[in-house]
């Protein structure tokens, strides 16, 4: 009887191999297509882009691949984001630890960016050039979403039922309270343009510079208060997809981010990113370089995105991600998880490399 039993027992094993297989061709089947557009128009030729969709975790094995989509709208010039867009990604890449499985890889990824944000400024700013740039960087990994970002481009989230969420935090004085107090904390000083007879004029400036933006990559001549830290948010989409819009300031001066989203509803990603950039300039005109990239995370099986969105979740079309304090971040996450949209797993806006460090190693991923 015994023996019959282990022959029954030997008989079901399965090989190893055969269950990596197994495995590699699941992962593979539940992991989404992405598909991306871009358009642009230029005033300054000061934007740049990046899109790369090659990228692997481990070289040679397409079932770890990822991709990578990133603006850089330069200022005082365009070195430093020429710069920022040829040597960022492999600076992050070089600051994550090999051989980690995909969950560590993940997990590693915002520290990596930190690290690889503030290796680009370094070395630009070893060159003396005095130009600067925004940087917003988006890696996209399966469902999972990692933005780091300075300046003011943006990204956000267009998912299922019309609920738009805000990936990424302005770095504009003018706007960013946090920012104009951090800066004065400091020793910086906040203020607007004086011209003869002693009137203000336009956004506030941190002096010395007159830099709008509390964050940046360069401007070596505007003092220690402008940094290079990027505010990074990590989120997991359900599997229902959803739409990422990423540009530069040409677009977001002239539409919301509401607007910018409904505004390419329904189309693919290239045409939609031709028709933001098309309703950008039809609300405001070209007063500026304006670049949109629009990437769409689309299930394996198209059935599971709802043509006709629920009504139960118009009451989160207003809402979007936008860290102000961590336990309002906390609330508005499990709100979006609780209908299926998106789950946050982690999310650092600190401009402070060692605060940033403490608040990572105490909380890591928030799990929500």
């Amino acid at each position: 009887m015994a023996s019959s039993e282990g022959k029954r027992h030997h008989h079901n094993l399965v090989p190893l191999a055969a269950l990596i297989s197994k495995e590699m061709r699941s992962e593979k089947m539940e992991k989404p297509t992405v598909r991306y557009g871009h358009a642009a128009q230029s005033r300054k030729g000061e934007d740049y882009f990046l899109i790369k969709t090659d990228c692997q975790r481990v070289p040679g094995n397409s079932s770890s691949a990822f991709s990578v989509f990133a603006i850089f709208d330069g200022h005082n010039g365009n070195a430093a984001a020429i710069f920022t867009k040829e040597q960022l990604l492999n600076h992050v890449l070089g600051a994550i630890p090999r051989g980690l499985g995909r969950e560590e890889w993940l997990q590693a990824l915002p520290r990596a960016l930190v690290a690889g944000f503030v290796k680009t400024d370094k070395e630009f700013q070893s060159r003396g050039e005095t130009s600067g740039t925004t940087a917003t960087f988006v890696i996209v990994d399966g469902w999972t979403v990692t933005v780091a970002s300075v300046g003011d481009s943006r990204c956000i989230l267009d998912t299922q039922g019309g609920t738009v969420s805000t990936l990424t935090v302005d770095h504009r004085l003018e706007e960013n309270v946090e920012e104009r107090e951090r800066v004065t904390a400091s020793g910086g000083e906040v203020g607007r343009l004086s011209i003869v007879g002693g009137a203000e004029i336009g956004p506030l400036r941190c002096w010395p510079g007159g830099l709008c933006l509390s964050r940046s990559i360069g401007d070596m001549d505007v003092g220690e208060f402008i940094v290079p830290i990027p505010y990074v948010k990590q989120v997991k989409l359900s599997k229902a997809g959803g739409r990422l819009i990423i540009a530069s300031d040409g677009i977001w001066d002239a539409l919301s981010s509401e607007m910018a989203a409904k505004s390419c509803r329904g189309l693919p990603a290239e045409l939609a990113a031709r028709q933001v950039v098309k309703e950008a300039l039809r609300t405001r005109g070209l007063k500026d370089d304006t670049t949109c990239i629009i990437v769409d995370i689309i299930p394996p099986d198209p059935s599971a995105q709802p043509s006709t969105p629920p009504k139960k979740q118009n009451k989160l079309r207003a809402l979007f991600f936008r860290k102000r304090a961590h336990d309002s971040a906390n609330k508005l996450s499990k709100k979006l998880s609780a209908v299926g949209i998106v789950e946050e797993l982690f999310e650092e806006g600190s401009a402070m490399l060692a605060e940033r460090r403490e608040n990572e190693g105490r909380r890591g991923r928030t799990e929500i």
